[in-house]
């Protein structure tokens, strides 16, 4: 077998580019990120708009890399917090050179994906259809839904996938190559995210919290990593910040005796072993900001910049 000189490998073309993955909140988004880039970087929950900023997840090949962005779901804000992530996935379209317009293949057409046709006719950006969670329905379904958004948009592409079970991913990203330009190699070939390590931590964190929590907690929370260093033993310590709004859910977080936080904890220790390949101390804090999500300095000192 012969092998690639570096006289050819510098004569291939390197396609690269950013795209951008946008969609009413629930639909996926994050689940086809991480199955796209092979690892959990962006958290899952079955509670809607659990994306506050955009992810960047970094795929890369022999001859291609894409960005992707994970945005948070395009929705009707009802707070200072919302309009900030509302602003987040529509300022993503304007610097990606792709746009997958993620819907839920199992719920069909609606008022929340009809809003955001109307904010993808704005863009110039090649706009993909990608109709996830075909396991759940019927082949037949698909032809008639397709028509139905097909009258609303053109689309660039029209791609059927299951973000949970990988199918069609692989066509997903052939399909997004073709569209590429020419492009150096932004991140090296064994880096997944731009994302700073803390601030996955207290993605991950957080996502154990929306999963443990009753439905008022989710949106009324925030994490921040205080403190992260190795040490001496080789043990990454890690101090983490749970912010609530009100002292009754700081109640709720902490469980009684403290259970919950604990569940929390190790379930979220597990989690960033996973990702940092180490072991660690994980020391968590739960602190009232009343108000938070509309109080614009707050966000700002919680990490919620919108550039």
């Amino acid at each position: 077998m012969s092998k690639t000189t570096s006289k050819e490998r510098d004569n291939k073309k390197f396609k690269s580019g950013f795209v951008a993955i946008i969609g009413r909140p629930n639909v996926g988004k994050s689940t086809l990120m991480n199955h796209l880039i092979g690892q959990k970087i962006a958290i899952m929950s079955d509670k809607p708009q659990t994306t506050r900023n955009k992810i960047h997840g970094v795929y890369t090949t022999n001859d291609t890399q894409i960005v992707f962005l994970d945005t948070p779901g395009i929705h009707k804000p009802q707070s200072k917090l919302g309009n900030y992530m509302m602003q987040t996935a529509e300022s993503a379209l304007k610097e990606v050179e792709a746009a997958l317009f993620l819907i839920d293949a199992s719920e069909g057409l609606g008022g929340g994906d009809r809003f955001i046709i109307e904010q993808l006719k704005k863009v110039k950006t090649p706009v993909f259809l990608v109709m996830n969670k075909i396991d759940k329905v019927e082949p037949e379904q698909l032809l008639p839904m397709i028509t139905q958004y097909n009258e609303l948009h053109e689309f660039a592409e029209i791609i059927p996938i299951s973000a949970l079970k990988g199918n069609n991913i692989e066509t997903l990203l052939e399909q997004i190559s073709r569209y590429l330009p020419e492009g150096p190699q932004y991140y090296p070939a064994d880096q997944i995210t731009d994302h700073p390590e803390q601030f996955v931590c207290s993605e991950l964190i957080r996502e154990k919290i929306l999963h443990m929590t009753r439905d008022e907690i989710p949106h009324s929370i925030a994490v921040t990593i205080e403190d992260m260093r190795v040490k001496e033993n080789g043990v990454v310590y890690i101090g983490a910040v749970i912010f609530v709004e009100r002292d009754s859910q700081k109640g709720i977080i902490i469980g009684k005796k403290g259970e919950l936080l604990k569940e929390v904890g190790k379930q979220a220790r597990k989690d960033i072993e996973a990702l940092l390949g180490s072991r660690i101390f994980l020391e968590l804090w739960v602190k009232v900001k009343k108000d938070w999500r509309n109080q614009e300095r707050v966000l700002k000192d919680l990490g919620f910049r919108h550039d």
